[in-house]
């Protein structure tokens, strides 16, 4: 890995992230976990391979896709459900008919992404949830639904919606309870939420800063850097996720196991994630996973079509080469101390090839 050991280096000293860190797995086993740079470039606090990062929107597919997945598990969700069938506020609109397979896939016709957090901030903080529902109800469609892949936070807000309507709890709750503490994850946690049994805290753990908030004037440490997620409490089906790297990994390699029929026991089983774990149509899409696209894609030229990832707008990352098993997580603070700084797309392909490249 002395390649992408360089390149790490170098992306420090040239300023592509003030730190990082570079996890490689094959089969579960680490092949590569190093640290790097500086966590906070302010107090010169360094990245150490334990550091928590803001993971934005690997919350995605590690908590909000993960959720659906066990509650279709539990028979108390179906991936053909719409809209309509469980959020009795839909009923009559024209989002009614859109389904939890069309959330996942980026289908839905809703647009992309809507400053809310403008409105919400200006209310008090025990409304905005309801408010922020208001909001989604209201949101006219972009396209017709089912017809053009938009990569959709709104989406995953209405997914987070469903798991609480169906669940009864709040989605951090949710994931917590019902995935990571049963799979023995600890280090992947939603800021401010403790449960019993939990062997840390928030006020324990070094996090990696991310932006100087121009509206919230203040540098996020262990705070969600997403606007829309921190207006209403820090969690939502898009973003709030704080991990290390080391628990992004064992997740992940817990998921690869139990693909290949390797942890029958597990939670999430073979078939379910069999179904998750394959191209949607034309969309360049798993189900709540992104997959490498023919040109230009951020997990580089190696990895095979049977691969499925995720970014995250903080600097994070992961690819997973289903065929090969191989895992490599990426995460970062590139969004330190400015969102401006938008060098990692260039760098991210380049590191993938080095690693794959090398193994």
């Amino acid at each position: 890995m002395k390649q992408a050991d360089k390149l790490m280096k170098q992306a420090v000293k040239e300023g592509i992230f003030p730190g990082g860190i570079l996890l490689v797995s094959r089969d579960g086993s680490p092949l590569f976990f190093e640290a790097y740079g500086l966590a906070n470039i302010f107090t010169g606090q360094p990245v150490r391979v334990n550091t928590f990062f803001d993971l934005a929107s690997l919350t995605k597919p590690l908590a909000t896709t993960l959720a659906v997945m066990k509650l279709v598990e539990m028979h108390k969700l179906d991936l053909s459900q719409s809209v309509g069938s469980v959020l009795a506020g839909f009923k009559g609109t024209e989002k009614e008919g859109m389904t939890v397979t069309q959330l996942l896939d980026h289908t839905s016709g809703l647009p992309d992404y809507q400053p809310y957090y403008l409105t919400l901030k200006e209310l008090p903080v025990p409304e905005r949830k309801t408010a922020l529902r208001h909001l989604l109800l209201a949101e006219p469609l972009m396209n017709p639904i089912g017809r053009e892949v938009v990569y959709s936070d709104l989406g995953f807000m209405i997914l987070a919606w469903i798991i609480e309507q169906i669940s009864g709890i709040q989605l951090d709750q949710y994931v917590l309870n019902e995935i990571y503490y049963p799979s023995g994850l600890t280090e992947l946690i939603f800021p401010g939420f403790e449960v019993s049994g939990a062997d840390i805290k928030a006020s324990e753990i070094e996090f990696a800063a991310t932006e100087l908030c121009p509206w919230r004037d203040v540098l996020l440490s262990g705070v969600v850097h997403d606007d829309n997620a921190f207006a209403v409490g820090g969690v939502d089906g898009h973003a709030g996720l704080f991990g290390t790297a080391g628990d992004v990994n064992l997740l992940l390699s817990k998921l690869l196991l139990a693909y290949h029929g390797a942890l029958p026991d597990y939670m999430i089983h073979q078939k379910t994630l069999r179904t998750f774990f394959v191209p949607r149509g034309d969309t360049g899409r798993a189900l709540g996973f992104d997959m490498p696209s023919p040109v230009d894609s951020s997990s580089g030229k190696y990895f095979s079509k049977e691969s499925v990832g995720h970014l995250g707008f903080t600097g994070t990352s992961f690819w997973m080469d289903l065929q090969r098993r191989i895992i490599v997580v990426l995460l970062t603070n590139r969004v330190h101390p400015s969102r401006d700084n938008e060098r990692i797309r260039a760098f991210r392909p380049a590191l993938h090839d080095a690693v794959m490249k090398n193994i």
